[in-house]
């Protein structure tokens, strides 16, 4: 029988939170017909805890749904702010994509996730239809795991 971890070996999200999040992500995205969806969710710690990618979801959505997580969780704020401050500071965001080797994605569809005393568990990113749209899903699925999304917005 599989052993639990170590409490201090858990980084944010467990597995089945990460779970959760990206099916209601996925399910929410065919309730409102989007275009086929990948779902990447990160621990605190910026490792992969689960990806999920719908059929028919192009090429290289997993690595713009990484990229979108990657991008919140290396800031420190949802990928919504992370796209006001591209547009206001290009200089800034090129500068940021050479220091995470591109890995950054700036546009909607990254968001932070938090738990109900504003610790930062993770962050998830959504790639495959228009980034606003993208945004929605992660939102839903976190909200649908029972934690709070954070996507750059003021409160």
């Amino acid at each position: 029988m599989p052993q639990p971890a170590h409490p201090a070996a858990v980084n944010g999200l467990t597995l089945a939170q990460a779970e959760a999040i990206a099916d209601a992500a996925l399910a929410k995205g065919r309730e409102i017909g989007l275009l086929p969806l990948c779902v990447v969710v990160l621990d605190a710690g910026g490792h992969v805890k689960v990806t999920k990618r719908e059929d028919g979801a192009s090429l290289m959505r997993p690595e713009i749904a990484m990229g979108k997580a990657y991008g919140a969780l290396a800031m420190g704020f949802g990928t919504r702010e992370l796209a006001r401050r591209a547009q206001a500071m290009p200089g800034f965001t090129n500068a940021l994509s050479d220091l995470t080797g591109g890995r950054a994605v700036p546009v909607p569809g990254g968001v932070l996730v938090r738990d109900a005393a504003n610790i930062l568990l993770g962050a998830v990113g959504i790639s495959g239809d228009a980034s606003a749209q993208d945004e929605v899903c992660c939102m839903a699925g976190i909200e649908a795991a029972g934690l709070v999304p954070d996507n750059g917005d003021p409160a």
